[in-house]
């Protein structure tokens, strides 16, 4: 059984150095931007925007600085710190909020008098630690009116670039471990913990009928993914051109991703409060 406990420690354990860490990473990079050029076509300008597993906050901090108003959320308490110095600045708030207890989130964001909100996303598989996104779908279906659009990214389950990568780094087991299912054990400073490939149907039927599957996009089809570092950020001009290719092959070849951005949409179909203790 997988531990949000045990994940949660883990990037607590890595929150005050993680922007130092993969900042310099320009695979990360250019992940990121593809990302963001598909945020920026989703939400209305100004919206209220809630971030899942938004970490130390550079999405966060990106939208806010254009004018969202942003609401951020993680499991990590170490995390959301390091978000907070970034985003009260700006005017944007952070949580405390797994993305497993979304339930509960809403109703204390309700209680507090606070308004349904126009979008949310999640960068960069944080979904992935969750074992099941059923909670994750009825928290946003609470929180999002009809219309709104939950663009959130998860790790591709066929990921070539990662393939060529671990094999070429002498790493087979890591090369095919996309295709396993279940739990898939992970470790991040030295702590171990769980993550599952999330697959499309499973995710649709999950997000149903609060949620319809609008679109894939592949982030990262060509540009490899963060094994490939450091390697990659010393030849520029190949990811350049490699970042090209991904904004053409993003939607025709979205299930190849090293991550995948599903782009959902809330319906109007009514979901009612959990009546959970």
């Amino acid at each position: 059984m997988m531990s949000p406990a045990a994940s949660r420690l883990a990037f607590d354990a890595v929150a005050a150095d993680f922007d130092s860490r993969f900042g310099a990473w320009k695979s990360v990079a250019v992940q990121r931007r593809l990302v963001r050029s598909a945020l920026l076509r989703a939400f209305p300008a100004g919206g209220r925007i809630l971030e899942l597993g938004g970490g130390t906050g550079e999405d966060a901090a990106f939208l806010a600085a254009l004018g969202f108003k942003v609401l951020l959320t993680d499991a990590s308490p170490s995390m959301v710190a390091q978000a907070r110095a970034k985003l009260a600045p700006l005017g944007a708030q952070a949580k405390v909020a797994a993305a497993e207890e979304m339930e509960d989130f809403a109703a204390r964001h309700f209680s507090s008098g606070q308004e349904t909100l126009d979008g949310a996303f999640s960068n960069f598989a944080p979904l992935n630690c969750v074992a099941d996104v059923r909670p994750v779908a009825r928290g946003l279906a609470h929180l999002l009116k009809p219309g709104a659009a939950a663009m959130l990214v998860l790790f591709g389950t066929c990921c070539p670039g990662e393939i060529v990568t671990e094999t070429l780094r002498g790493r087979p087991k890591f090369a095919f471990r996309r295709f396993r299912r279940g739990y898939i054990p992970a470790r991040l400073a030295k702590r171990d913990f769980q993550v599952i490939y999330h697959r499309r149907a499973a995710l649709e039927r999950a997000f149903a009928p609060w949620f319809v599957l609008e679109r894939r996009l592949g982030i990262g089809v060509t540009v490899p993914p963060s094994a490939a570092e450091p390697w990659i950020t010393q030849h520029p001009r190949l990811l350049a051109a490699m970042e090209t290719l991904d904004r053409l092959l993003s939607r025709p070849l979205a299930a190849l991703g090293d991550h995948v951005l599903y782009q959902f949409r809330r319906t109007a179909e009514p979901v009612a409060l959990s009546t959970r203790k």
